[in-house]
């Protein structure tokens, strides 16, 4: 389950207040009778506070654990809908992405960027006219011309080529890039 830490962090956090305040109860009692020392109870509180303390501290880092796997789990679910975009449709625009995801142009083509760097997106970028297209690998390689413009590619390092007409980027994965350097 997706951010289960949270809850999980949550109820760990309740459970140990819970019980700290118990044991701070039964304390109180105890000390209203003469049999207690001031002592007693002191080592008493101390002693619940070495117990619960590590427990509320586990919680309170599970919980902020959980809510940061959350933010992480819905920037992938962003960057998988634009990779989804792409497969579906075989090109689609910044604009149109803009449209469908309603998020501004730079978040946008951040994540289409850090899809690059991660080396998922496979296909081509023309940033000038804000398109993007879905380019199979095999097809790329075999005849090795822009989808744009139909010009000739060149490669300009390591898992990217630049047409030189228009100047769109292709971008490969490694397996791609393995073969159009075999």
């Amino acid at each position: 389950m997706i951010g289960g830490g949270k809850t999980v962090g949550l109820v760990l956090m309740i459970v140990s207040a819970v019980l700290l305040l118990v044991f701070g109860g039964w304390l109180l009692t105890a000390f209203s009778t003469t049999e207690t020392s001031s002592g007693g109870v002191v080592l008493g509180l101390l002693l619940a506070l070495l117990v619960m303390a590590p427990l509320f501290g586990i919680g309170a880092y599970l919980f902020r654990k959980g809510g940061q796997e959350q933010q992480e789990y819905a920037q992938v679910a962003k960057e998988k809908q634009i990779l989804n975009a792409v497969l579906a449709r075989g090109q689609v625009t910044i604009t149109e992405l803009i449209a469908d995801m309603q998020l501004p142009r730079e978040e946008i083509e951040g994540m289409i960027q850090a899809l690059v760097g991660k080396q998922l997106f496979s296909g081509a970028i023309n940033w000038e006219k804000g398109i993007l297209y879905s380019v199979e690998s095999q097809k790329l390689t075999g005849d090795q011309k822009c989808p744009n413009c139909g010009g000739d590619l060149k490669f300009a390092g390591k898992g990217l080529i630049v047409c030189p007409y228009c100047g769109s980027q292709v971008f490969l994965t490694k397996r791609a890039a393995a073969q159009t350097a075999g």
